[in-house]
């Protein structure tokens, strides 16, 4: 490992690192590298620092990452390891800690007889074989599935093996969005096939939703073991059969139905297989062009289920209108095979500058009920309601439902601030009111398709013959829009004058926030402190650090289940500055944190200079469990103040000190630095940073406000619907 790898896990920098060298005799001798660029061994400078009482301040996913690269690509290990991540899942963190404290030899026997005992689950895994060099990176998996999870440690061998591998364009479908797909499936689908299961999100998510038998496929070794490993921790009692391999070209399961198939299959693939399957007999809907590699994946989704079984897929927009696959999406359509089309916000999964879709379909049934009409649900439109103003439909038309849209409208930043780039928390938006759109429509759609009554600009039953012209263009958003027509004039007046008003109030909080209350220069200079490091102050007892388990692992034996029905926050809560925005259901039942009030949240992915890092709770979040991506400090009222610690934490350059990675920022809270001041100082501090905090809040309320008042008011006079007001200049009063 190098000098700057070494300042990381032991929380100091580059230079003390230097001066440990140069003044300290037993500090470990350079094993490799050069004069100039020296390189260490780990359990030599992790013994060094244990005998100075210095700590690792590296997250447990950092330092197996460390451990992984210092022991070098060629060994494998990484492939080797899938199957002990599953059954290091089955110890308590106690039963782990012991483990990881056995000699070499001891741990290597003890892990070969662990992952040897696992039954025959993971697909083309290696022999379980581990040599004396792998002791370090067998303790780092096990500290990794003790702190962080079971499920963050084959994450980080996934990514291992997908950097090997020069693999790219692999990522995992978002939970939440994998939780939607789910739920669109109806009630008693037992049998679930994702014939491109990828990291096994989608059918994690199915096993939630009570499937019993799983079926999975995958073209790379490593995601079958990813999958593999994911449902081995996430549904234990579930019957699973993954495989790799191409399931257009080499179908691990040709003679098996299904009652459901989730899929989220590769993109804009020109290598899929046209030529050779040119008379494949899954072609029942046409052969699908050689630039349509989706519409391959649509029919051999509908060719694995049971007639009257249902598949959804996540599918590119282009895949909805492109002319070249106009004659099957006709076919799908005349055959009553496209059930309904739902678009996403962009940013909701990759590829991030897009809004994916949504196809719901059901395999025709013979002498089933003729289907006379398809479902189109806007996505899109929530995200367009919460962040850029957009009058939603059921504010804007005289008595519109109350499905989908008619949720309480959040302030919050736009699906363009995304507080991060992982999959994980792939935007900034509601997750919870984006799936309660989608699913009441469907809901409402599924159980009379007939009498279902249309929401404006949300969602529409569009009749096939309307469909069946020369584009066959299924774009939600061209058919749900909200027309003239649909707008009551009256209403929307009402909703621009209650906007106004709110916008009034608003403006006068903003200015009240953000004047001056006697901020003044601290001398000629700048003040300088004394600092310690968040690992410094729990050592010293001053404050805890907790976080949340990652979601879909699991606690420990014997741990309870928290009540379902609890409010969730998020990372992107502390970005935006909400109150907590989801529900534990889209959390593991037994991975969870409470947050008190008085707790700093500080969120573990960067976002950017503008998105907000921490906050204090307070008692709207009190009770609240604590969402994954997101570390919680415990202060001691008696020694530190709340709002002092999360001001300081939450600075640029602190943050950035503390942080780790370039695409995808992580921060170790352990390495972030707080001034040493008294307490009463402190609350000073803490009085001003929270001050800046509800200014911040002031502005990003008003900016929404503006910006809904202004699309309202656009949309009013665009449609016809409202006159604009009479000037003074032409003599009205």
């Amino acid at each position: 490992m190098t000098a700057a790898e070494i300042s990381r896990i032991a929380g100091v920098t580059r230079a003390t690192v230097s001066n440990w060298r140069r003044r300290h005799d037993d500090f470990p001798a350079p094993s490799a590298g050069t004069e100039t660029s020296p390189l260490y061994d780990l359990p030599a400078v992790q013994a060094w620092l244990r005998t100075r009482g210095h700590t690792s301040t590296a997250s447990p996913t950092e330092e197996l990452r460390t451990a992984l690269r210092l022991i070098g690509p060629a060994s494998g290990v990484a492939s080797r390891l899938f199957p002990l991540v599953a059954a290091a899942s089955r110890r308590t963190p106690e039963e782990l800690a012991e483990l990881a404290a056995l000699s070499d030899d001891q741990l290597v026997a003890r892990a070969e007889k662990s992952a040897g005992e696992l039954p025959v689950a993971v697909p083309e895994a290696e022999p379980f074989r581990y040599g004396p060099n792998d002791a370090g990176v067998l303790r780092a998996l096990l500290g990794c599935v003790r702190e962080a999870g079971a499920q963050a440690a084959a994450d980080v061998l996934a990514e291992r093996e997908l950097d090997e591998g020069a693999a790219s364009g692999v990522y995992q479908t978002p939970e939440g969005l994998a939780l939607l797909m789910a739920r669109l499936l109806p009630a008693g689908a037992s049998r679930v096939l994702d014939p491109a299961c990828g990291s096994g999100t989608l059918l994690a998510a199915a096993a939630r939703q009570g499937a019993q038998e799983l079926f999975g496929q995958d073209s790379l070794p490593v995601q079958g073991r990813r999958t593999a490993v994911r449902l081995l921790l996430a549904a234990p009692e579930a019957e699973t059969a993954i495989r790799v391999g191409d399931s257009l070209r080499a179908d691990a399961f040709p003679d098996v139905t299904v009652d459901a198939v989730l899929c989220n299959p590769p993109f804009g693939d020109r290598d899929w297989g046209h030529d050779e399957l040119a008379y494949d007999p899954r072609w029942a809907y046409g052969v699908p062009p050689r630039f349509e590699s989706e519409l391959a994946w649509v029919q051999h989704a509908l060719a694995h289920v049971e007639p009257g079984g249902h598949a959804v897929m996540l599918l590119p927009p282009a895949l909805a209108f492109r002319s070249s696959g106009r004659r099957i999406r006709a076919e799908l359509i005349r055959s009553g095979a496209l059930r309904a089309v739902a678009s996403l916000p962009a940013r909701a999964a990759y590829p991030l500058h897009i809004g994916l879709q949504i196809w719901v379909l059901q395999r025709p049934e013979p002498g089933g009920t003729d289907r006379t009409t398809v479902l189109f649900v806007d996505g899109e439109g929530e995200q367009r309601d919460g962040a850029a103003g957009t009058p939603s439909a059921d504010t804007a038309t005289a008595g519109a439902g109350t499905r989908g849209g008619s949720r309480p409208r959040r302030s919050g930043p736009s699906a363009a601030s995304s507080a991060s780039a992982s999959p994980a928390s792939a935007a900034s938006f509601d997750w919870v009111g984006l799936t309660e759109r989608v699913l009441s429509q469907w809901a409402a759609f599924t159980t009379a398709p007939d009498t279902y009554a249309d929401e404006p600009g949300v969602a529409r039953a569009v009749p096939l013959v309307d469909l069946l012209d020369d584009v066959v263009d299924v774009t939600p958003a061209r058919h749900v829009r909200a027309t003239a027509a649909d707008i009551d004039p009256a209403a929307l007046s009402r909703r621009v004058d209650d906007l106004h008003g709110q916008l009034a109030d608003q403006v006068a909080a903003l200015a009240a926030a953000s004047a001056s209350g006697g901020w003044q220069p601290s001398g000629a200079s700048a003040r300088e402190w004394r600092t310690a490091t968040v690992s410094d102050l729990a050592r010293g007892g001053a404050l805890t650090v907790l976080r949340a388990a990652p979601s879909g692992t699991r606690g420990s034996k014997g741990s309870a289940a928290p009540t379902m029905d609890r409010p969730v926050l998020t990372a992107s809560d502390i970005s935006a500055g909400n109150p907590p925005s989801t529900r534990a259901v889209d959390l593991h039942a037994d991975a969870a944190q409470a947050v008190a009030a008085g707790d700093v949240l500080v969120r573990a992915l960067g976002g950017g200079a503008a998105a907000a890092m921490t906050r204090v709770a307070d008692d709207q979040d009190a009770g609240a469990l604590l969402g994954p991506h997101i570390h919680l400090l415990r202060p001691d009222p008696a020694r530190l103040d709340p709002w002092f610690l999360a001001g300081f934490l939450g600075a640029e350059d602190n943050i950035a000190s503390a942080s780790t990675g370039s695409t995808h920022v992580h921060v170790t809270p352990g390495r972030l630095r707080v001034p040493l001041l008294p307490l009463e100082e402190q609350r000073r501090y803490g009085e001003a940073f929270r001050r800046v905090y509800e200014l911040r809040a002031a502005v990003r309320r008003t900016a929404d406000l503006a910006a809904d008042t202004a699309a309202t008011l656009t949309t009013g006079l665009t449609a016809g619907v409202l006159l604009p007001p009479d000037s003074p200049d032409n003599g009205s009063a």
